[in-house]
């Protein structure tokens, strides 16, 4: 029998089961947008062979300037059932996956948990990445541990107010904090194949936002005293300003060189060595995948 769950931290107070929506944007049925080798990934996750990328429809914090706008506000996507998304989870690791990635999955927890126990009782056999915004709840993090290899966390912020204004969360840096210890605990310090692909562990993002530098430096500071070498941390420069913030300064532009170096400077200062960069004009909608719904059908 099927039950209403409530898988993240905003705790909506609707049935999806009946109909009923919640913050997500989502009710009970699975919705996908695209299911395709993904190659803008961590080198350890895309390499040459690509990630298995799920991008599911819908999203639990909804950023203001979200760079997946389109799918995020749930307008986008086409319904598929568990049996499907297993099937789905399958072809891609037949066509040469190094993972599966599940991207923004959180309110799809209990089916997401189905599929992955189906596939892999009928042979997925690559590591299982969850991609994540960071404001999950626990509860749902060990509904689906069994299932997962490597977590891919966001951490956009050590400040509440911040976390209000951008993500309507205030409750955001307490969530992500409890939610990245949790992903820790399970999976340990990072591992990886003898062709440099990750096969456990816990990978950190962070976007850095335009004049928000001193933002960035609070969310650095706290994972490396908090976790040292035992997390990789990517850092993210490739911020797009997109037609929903053009008149939210500052937003609106794109993170200069400047901006970029000082936060970089500053990982570089503190210690920390085990992680990801970017180089070059990464803030481009290039970046952005085409929600098709291919790999869907």
């Amino acid at each position: 029998m099927k039950k209403n769950v409530r898988c993240a931290p905003r705790m909506c107070r609707v049935n999806r089961l009946v109909g009923e929506r919640g913050f997500c944007g989502m009710g009970s049925e699975v919705y996908a947008a695209r299911a395709a080798l993904h190659m803008w990934e961590e080198p350890c996750i895309s390499g040459t062979r690509g990630s298995g990328a799920i991008f599911f429809s819908g999203c639990t914090l909804r950023c203001v300037f979200c760079q997946h706008y389109a799918i995020a506000n749930g307008s986008c996507g086409k319904e598929i059932s568990v049996g499907r998304l297993a099937e789905i989870m399958l072809e891609l690791q037949e066509k040469g996956a190094a993972n599966i990635n599940l991207v923004t999955a959180c309110h799809f927890a209990p089916q997401a948990a189905a599929a992955l126990k189906e596939a892999k009782d009928k042979g997925l056999a690559v590591p299982v990445v969850y991609n994540s915004s960071g404001y999950e709840r626990v509860e749902t993090l060990r509904m689906l541990a069994p299932w997962v290899d490597v977590w891919l966390p966001d951490f956009k912020y050590m400040d509440p107010q911040l976390a209000r204004c951008y993500s309507h969360a205030e409750d955001y840096p307490q969530a992500a904090q409890a939610a990245l210890a949790e992903m820790e605990a399970r999976a340990g310090s990072c591992a990886f194949d003898a062709d440099g692909y990750i096969k456990k562990g816990v990978i950190v993002r962070h976007l850095i936002l335009p004049g928000h530098t001193k933002d960035s430096m609070a969310v650095l500071s706290y994972l490396h005293e908090t976790y040292g070498d035992r997390v990789f941390i990517s850092l993210m420069n490739q911020y797009t300003p997109l037609e929903q913030v053009a008149e939210l300064p500052p937003l609106n532009r794109k993170v200069t060189r400047r901006e970029y170096e000082r936060v970089l400077n500053f990982a570089l200062d503190i210690g920390i060595s085990n992680g990801y960069v970017q180089e070059g004009d990464t803030a481009s909608e290039s970046f952005i995948p085409l929600f098709d719904y291919e790999g869907l059908e």
